[in-house]
């Protein structure tokens, strides 16, 4: 479990790095917000691609409290393992913010100040909590776990587009994010609603899950949590 949980620390850390830092980046580097969207969202797919190959076969590669609590849900872990990846997951983003800020000479804390918390971005959260969820466990339990990684990047990529929130699609960086006051950052008071919204998708990704790909028939939902077996992950973005 100390393996476990050093490796979802870790991921997530590099995982708030790299969105939020790549996001300062192209803050730095361009005047046009499409074009910083780009960079960020091209960054962000292709490091989280990376970031989970690296961890998959020590914890899973989560980085994510709606993806343990999902796979929990879904019988493929515990809920002992799954409550206790949530705070490494949460320390590890904050972990990353702070990183992050250092690389690019920044205050290590500085509290963001970007507004988010309208209906459109909550809806959008929904959406995108909901379709990352099915994307990871429609692979798992169809016996295509092999291609979570660049599905999982792929998917966040896209949804950096097609979502007005931008697809945080995780609790965990979403609190990480209120800790920079960069491009990536969101203010503490726009958090709740993306994290009730985030644990809201879940909720629907998990009927759905059940409905579409029901234990049997082949399914290898029991073997979810093997890491052996596993090339899952999680997710967030700008």
């Amino acid at each position: 479990m100390s393996r476990k949980l050093l490796a979802e620390f870790l991921g997530s850390l590099l995982l708030a790095a790299l969105v939020i830092g790549s996001g300062i980046a192209a803050q730095r580097l361009s005047t046009d917000t499409g074009l910083r969207l780009l960079e960020n969202a091209a960054a962000t797919a292709a490091g989280l691609f990376a970031i989970i190959l690296m961890f998959a076969p020590v914890s899973g590669a989560h980085f994510n409290p709606v993806v343990s609590l999902a796979d929990a849900a879904l019988g493929g872990l515990s809920w002992r393992h799954a409550l206790a990846y949530v705070p490494a997951q949460v320390l590890g983003c904050v972990a990353g913010a702070v990183l992050a800020n250092v690389m690019f000479a920044l205050d290590p804390v500085s509290i963001a100040t970007t507004q988010r918390a309208t209906v459109a971005h909550g809806v959008s959260e929904v959406v995108a909590t909901a379709g990352l969820l099915v994307v990871i466990f429609s692979l798992v339990r169809s016996g295509r776990a092999d291609r979570a990684p660049a599905a999982v990047g792929a998917y966040i990529g896209a949804a950096y587009w097609f979502t007005s929130s931008t697809s945080f699609a995780n609790p965990a960086i979403t609190i990480g994010r209120m800790f920079s006051d960069s491009f990536a950052g969101i203010a503490p008071a726009s958090a709740p609603l993306f994290v009730a919204t985030q644990l809201a998708g879940a909720v629907v990704a998990v009927v759905l899950l059940r409905v579409l790909y029901p234990v049997g028939s082949g399914s290898p939902a029991g073997r979810v949590s093997t890491p052996a077996n596993r090339s899952m992950v999680s997710g967030t973005s700008q």
